[in-house]
């Protein structure tokens, strides 16, 4: 049985809440819908509804706006423009160039020119909609082919590189040169971008806001209302989904929202129509890989060549992170002796990308697993077979940022355990058989690894915080700086502080994270949410059990180490005290039950400048094995298999850890099968409703879906050595990308199969098409 020491000297104890599948905090309110977000609360007296007027080019100068019509529309209030912003009129995360409100120039399609303020939402969005706008506009940018003709960038190119790439792509046996494009991805949380303001006495504000960063979206709003951040609150208890789209661009809208609340000093709400979440909000970035792979006969890779060309849209955002994150993954699980990996930024006058569930690993990683289908169609060799060849191993087991990689044992040995239990090999004799005596229908079979490096990049968000009481009847109120957007946060730091009380899960009064309980937080989002939050709510727990473990050995004679938490009472010996007990008496004495934690992860040493440290405390592993079949006549395709073997370490709660794998996975399915972005020429985004965007359903799941933990535990100094489970099983997915690249591969064996991403049936069917016309050329 698993055991944990808590109290030095003091005998382990069997662990109660820890590492058992618990049910989601909130599980039985999602259900009966009595889970509350923002737009369930109840509407303070006199709230007005606040709706945006958008920009319709995409690239432009503002010469002037009319608002007359809009101002006396019935039922409005007030109209808002930068002109009324008494701060900073910019809410970006990162470097600046965000404009709350556009003011001399219009960037993208859709961006925000002023606000309104009405008694209902009908009448503020009816009023938008009236303005009279003169905009003078320009050819915009949409593609990155544009901006790159234009040399225009957000942030400077960035590349970081080993050996000497031109002489060992020149001396390598076989080469490779290609291109290859991955789309972006719309988050479609089930709960949109929504924010209520209220304003309080001397000034102060308290702002709900659907976000996955409360301190970020405090401190904006403090910004832009010219305000110090003391006075401004935010809170959340939960969000309706988040997947990074709530990371830095929930704060637009509680600014917007609070901008309107301080003005006018009535509570103030924002909740965007899917339409216009769909228009201005950031995606996954997209982006069109230019590669040269150089490998030898054996499959073994000698040097890989590539550029990232990345759609940022019109600013930074979180750019910087996203991409470097795409230049870390783009290594997969495989050793590239000699390597250039460069990225270009680029600016287009689209809405600015922003954070998706992976943060540009998934794009990194997919294309390093086109490198190494382009070799094994080349050499007319098993996927399988070229990715063993390429794995990670001792002594080639740098990667290009100069960190080694851990756990090689466990790369390897999860590889091995999915092919056999998948039963790889038999399956693709029998895939080869089924093709070769089916002409039209196709299948198609893949097995690829994950390798996820776990922690912020920016060493400064690798930071929490926790705030721990107990009563003096022994319940116990836990805050701390992560936020819950469905993924079970708060649920399994509930587990780990229960455990170390000894005390029921439902002696644990979970309560929303709020900026004046926990300060200076940063975003939950890198897959690093229980990591962090659990262990500082678990240094507070300690904290208090200390005092308490003190106080008990005073009343008992007896050494502290001798006194044990469990079952809902102290001990020493065959003596005990309810827990709640203890707790009263400990009150009674004047012994402080409330305590703050901090945890900052150890380690983390990335140089950007020197492009080289440890970015990473850890790495997460995985691996899925696809099965699929397509119409190559009309590209329609279905997965007819997967099986996935996944690495948590000691999971703390298997139970939301494998609903993580599924929901991850299946997301990654939907942003390489049928979620496509379409901007027309002029900028405007066409896929921007459930009409024309295709996420993932329930009929699109495998019939036979088969979901297994890795049986491990981390090796870092991690919270009962647990791993992240976030954002690592989106990059399973890439088992069905490659899955449908090998069934149109089945048309003609050694052909290259020009397969973009994602690969929805049109795409597959030019795929088809493109395999059977002509070879696409370009090994020399």
């Amino acid at each position: 049985m698993s055991v944990v020491r808590t109290i030095p000297g003091s005998p382990p104890e069997p662990l109660r809440h820890v590492h058992q599948p618990l049910a989601h905090d909130s599980a039985t309110r999602h259900v009966q819908g009595g889970a509350a977000y923002i737009d369930d609360l109840r509407e303070p007296e006199g709230m007005l509804h606040i709706a945006c007027g958008l920009s319709p080019v995409a690239r432009g100068t503002l010469r002037g706006m009319n608002l007359d019509a809009v101002r006396s529309h019935p039922g409005v209030v007030a109209v808002f423009t930068a002109a009324d912003v008494p701060g900073s009129n910019d809410v970006s995360p990162s470097v600046g160039g965000d404009p709350m409100f556009a003011e001399e120039r219009v960037l993208f399609h859709s961006q925000v020119l002023f606000a309104v303020a009405a008694t209902t939402r009908d009448a503020a969005r009816r009023a938008a909609r009236l303005a009279r706008l003169e905009i003078e506009a320009e050819t915009p940018s949409v593609t990155v082919e544009q901006a790159a003709e234009r040399q225009e960038t957000v942030l400077p190119d960035y590349a970081f590189a080993r050996g000497d790439i031109e002489a060992t792509l020149t001396a390598s046996p076989r080469r490779i040169d290609g291109s290859f494009r991955i789309g972006g991805q719309e988050h479609f949380y089930l709960e949109g971008q929504a924010a209520l303001a209220i304003p309080k006495e001397d000034g102060e504000l308290l702002v709900h806001s659907s976000t996955q960063h409360p301190t970020e979206v405090q401190h904006v709003v403090a910004k832009v209302l010219g305000l110090p951040d003391a006075l401004v609150i935010c809170e959340v208890r939960r969000m309706g989904g988040g997947f990074g789209g709530k990371e830095s661009q929930a704060t637009q809208w509680a600014a917007i929202a609070a901008l309107a609340a301080h003005k006018l000093k009535r509570p103030c709400k924002i909740r965007l129509d899917r339409d216009d979440d769909f228009a201005t909000t950031g995606k996954r970035h997209d982006m069109r890989c230019d590669y040269r792979i150089g490998f030898d006969e054996a499959g073994r890779i000698q040097a890989y060549d590539v550029d990232y060309l990345a759609r940022c849209g019109y600013s930074a955002d979180l750019s910087q992170g996203v991409v470097d994150r795409a230049m870390f993954h783009s290594d997969s699980s495989y050793w590239l002796p000699v390597t250039r990996i460069n990225t270009r930024r680029l600016l287009t006058n689209t809405v600015s990308n922003t954070a998706f569930r992976g943060f540009g690993g998934p794009q990194g990683m997919l294309m390093a697993e086109r490198m190494i289908d382009e070799i094994a169609w080349a050499l007319g060799r098993d996927p399988l077979d070229v990715r063993y060849a390429n794995l990670y191993r001792d002594g080639e087991d740098i990667t290009p940022y100069g960190q080694k990689v851990s756990e090689l044992d466990t790369m390897h040995a999860l590889l091995a355990m999915l092919e056999k239990t998948s039963d790889y090999r038999r399956r693709r004799d029998e895939v080869t058989a089924f093709n070769a005596s089916s002409r039209f229908i196709k299948r198609g079979l893949a097995l690829t690894p994950v390798k996820f490096g776990i922690s912020f990049t920016l060493k400064q968000l690798n930071q929490a915080g926790a705030l721990v009481h107990v009563y003096q009847d022994g319940s116990i109120q836990l805050n701390h700086g992560g936020t819950e957007m469905g993924q079970g946060l708060y649920q399994k730091v509930a587990q780990v502080v229960a455990e170390e009380f000894g005390v029921a899960i439902e002696r644990v009064r979970i309560t929303a994270t709020t900026t004046d309980k926990v300060p200076n937080t940063g975003p939950t989002a890198a897959s690093s949410g229980t990591d962090l939050n659990a262990r500082a709510a678990l240094n507070a727990a300690q904290a208090i059990k200390a005092r308490m473990a003190d106080y008990a050995a005073s009343l008992w004679n007896c050494p502290a180490a001798a006194i044990r938490f469990r079952d809902d009472r102290v001990f020493h010996g065959n003596d005990s005290l309810g827990f709640g007990e203890l707790a009263n008496k400990a009150h009674l004495d004047r012994v402080h039950l409330s305590a703050t934690g901090f945890y900052a992860t150890p380690g983390i040493t990335w140089d950007r400048a020197r492009k080289h440290g440890n970015p990473f405390l850890y790495f997460s592993f995985g691996a899925a094995c696809a099965e699929v079949e397509i119409d190559t006549l009309t590209g329609e395709n279905r997965v007819r298999r997967v099986d996935i073997l996944h690495d948590v370490g000691k999971s703390l709660n298997p139970a939301i850890d494998i609903g993580q794998i599924e929901g991850g996975f299946v997301q990654g399915m939907g942003w390489l099968t049928t979620e496509e972005l379409v901007f027309d020429a002029k900028g405007k985004l066409l896929t921007h409703a459930p009409a024309t965007y295709k996420i993932p359903v329930a009929s699109d799941l495998p019939a036979d879906f088969r979901v297994a933990l890795y049986p491990n535990a981390n090796r870092a100094d991690v919270v009962y050595a647990s791993k992240a489970v976030g954002e690592p099983p989106v990059m399973l997915a890439n088992a069905v990308f490659c899955a449908l690249a090998d069934a149109v591969h089945a048309l003609k064996p050694g052909a290259r199969v020009p397969l973009d991403a994602p690969a929805t049936p049109e795409a597959i069917l030019r795929a088809c098409e493109a395999v059977q016309g002509r070879a696409m050329g370009g090994e020399r």
